[in-house]
């Protein structure tokens, strides 16, 4: 296995939509080459978490600032954080151009530390570290992201109906992308790996080629 040299540090940035897999992909390529791993959508999630606790208002933006200078990136919850209503909540956080500044802060902190890291979000790549060794956009329709999410909910014994789950994909989608601050795109040079008929096992083994590539380059340099 090609490994990253612990004292420059490597980083891969992996952005795309909710759904299409990315999560999953950051988690196996970090386990494979050893590096920290940070899903960046807890951070917005946490943000969100704690309006929700005290009962304040999701624009309130002197609040949420105050919410994320208190994220500690160590200390994310991925059970508690994970729960949909406080996923629809750090959609419109996110929007807040100052709680994207404080936490960008916070991630590009991580991103440095050694000996290096995966980080997935939706501007990981352009925004966050736009100078990261390697930068995937991960992708999938949204009919595709809408039966993953349903496949999900039913194999832990609840139900939903397809057609919410879409427009409410489609929903989040449009705010991602049409956001002013940091929308979701891919980076100029990420690599783009579409899974909508592509299982997960297709996808780590198309972007390990991918990160291999570049560490061999980088072990000859």
């Amino acid at each position: 296995m090609l490994t990253a040299d612990l004292e420059a540090g490597f980083t891969i940035a992996i952005d795309g939509p909710a759904g299409a897999g990315k999560g999953t992909l950051a988690r196996r390529l970090a386990d494979h080459y050893r590096l920290n791993l940070l899903d960046t959508g807890l951070t917005y999630r946490a943000v969100a978490h704690k309006l929700l606790e005290l009962g304040l208002p999701l624009d309130n933006v002197s609040a949420a600032e105050t919410a994320a200078r208190q994220v500690d990136l160590s200390n994310l919850d991925r059970t508690v954080l994970s729960a949909h209503a406080v996923g629809e909540a750090a959609s419109k956080v996110a929007v807040i151009p100052t709680v994207r500044r404080i936490l960008v802060e916070k991630q590009r902190a991580f991103a440095k530390a050694p000996p290096g890291a995966v980080l997935d979000g939706r501007d990981i790549g352009t925004v966050v570290c736009p100078d990261a060794d390697i930068k995937l956009y991960v992708t999938a329709s949204a009919e595709v992201r809408a039966r993953r999410r349903l496949a999900e909910i039913e194999s832990m014994g609840g139900s939903a109906d397809f057609a919410t789950i879409l427009a409410d994909i489609e929903r989040r989608d449009e705010r991602d992308m049409g956001r002013a601050s940091s929308p979701l795109k891919p980076a100029a040079d990420a690599h783009l790996l579409d899974t909508s008929e592509m299982a997960i096992e297709a996808a780590f083994l198309a972007a390990m080629a991918i990160v291999d590539e570049a560490l061999a380059k980088r072990n000859k340099a």
